[in-house]
């Protein structure tokens, strides 16, 4: 499993032109979902977006998590975070997980940034066109990645 993990002012996305998930100060994690990854790892994955400490306290230290500001999380599915650039020009995905497994895992993901306290969870339309905007506070963005299974 892999996000790319923003820290935002807000952001929101649209779907034919329509919002359909929005947040104010918080996160947005673009997640990737892989053959191979399981329930185990979008909860462990959760858990450690939750616990980065990528917010500063009041001496400007980033000493601050997720929970501790009570921010929200926009998780938006990002199948292509998972894309094999090595051979041609034309990206491959084999590493992906199947759409029906990568939903539920998308879905557990948002559950457990629930189970662990994010206060706020919106979530993107799996499989949807989207157009996401975002205001990255910082910028701050950071990548994590978990080991398959």
């Amino acid at each position: 499993m892999r996000a790319v993990v923003q820290r935002v002012a807000r952001a929101r996305v649209l779907v034919d032109g329509r919002v359909s998930a929005e947040i104010g100060a918080g996160l947005c994690v673009l997640l990737g979902i892989a053959r191979g990854d399981d329930a185990a790892a979008a909860e462990r994955l959760a858990g450690r977006v939750t616990r980065l400490r990528i917010f500063e306290n009041d001496d400007g230290r980033f000493d601050r998590s997720l929970l501790d500001v009570g921010g929200g999380a926009l998780v938006v599915s990002q199948f292509t975070l998972y894309a094999d650039t090595r051979r041609g020009r034309r990206p491959g995905f084999t590493d992906a997980a199947e759409p029906d497994r990568a939903e539920a895992l998308y879905e557990r993901f948002a559950d457990a940034l629930r189970d662990v306290g994010v206060g706020h969870v919106e979530t993107g339309v799996f499989g949807a066109e989207m157009a996401v905007e975002l205001v990255n506070d910082g910028p701050f963005t950071v990548w994590l990645d978990t080991e398959a299974g």
